[in-house]
């Protein structure tokens, strides 16, 4: 059993070195987002069921919603990844610091972190109304970053 459980962690050491590796700060930021996303799943099950309220049918919705951020952040790599490429080698008239990834992360993190406190709330625990504020302000700010870079096809 010990022989399994150092192969998984050298397994997962491997993966997010590698990740860490190849995308940098970037690598980071997708390791959060992995993990907010995983402490949003489990914190919600356990604020449901607190509640008497976990069903199955909205454990796979959620399931469903996850999924679909998965897609989302997948374009947005894929994307930054191409554009990057391009704006290197095709004279566009712009340089591409690779901006959508990082942008989409910050955002479905600062997200996640809000379904996080919402959950924590429903578990009975007291959240400080200032983190609500600085939530909302990140997410306006990622937001503003977001359009900012879009208007550069314009």
């Amino acid at each position: 059993m010990e022989d399994n459980l150092t192969v998984v962690k050298s397994m997962l050491t491997g993966v997010f070195t590698g990740i860490g590796t190849l995308l940098g700060w970037k690598g980071i930021m997708l390791m959060a987002w992995v993990g907010v996303m995983a402490l949003d799943y489990v914190s919600g099950t356990l604020a449901a069921c607190r509640e008497g309220k976990w069903s199955s049918r909205v454990a796979r919705q959620g399931l469903w919603h996850k999924g679909g951020m998965i897609l989302v952040v997948t374009v947005a790599a894929i994307s930054d990844g191409v554009m990057v490429l391009l704006a290197g080698h095709v004279p566009l008239g712009v340089d591409w610091p690779g901006m959508i990834l990082p942008l989409v992360l910050a955002w479905y993190i600062i997200t996640e972190l809000g379904s996080i406190l919402e959950n924590a709330v429903k578990m009975g625990a007291r959240v400080p109304s200032w983190i609500l504020g600085l939530m909302e302000a990140g997410l306006k700010l990622t937001e503003a970053a977001g359009e900012s870079a879009a208007d550069l096809t314009k």
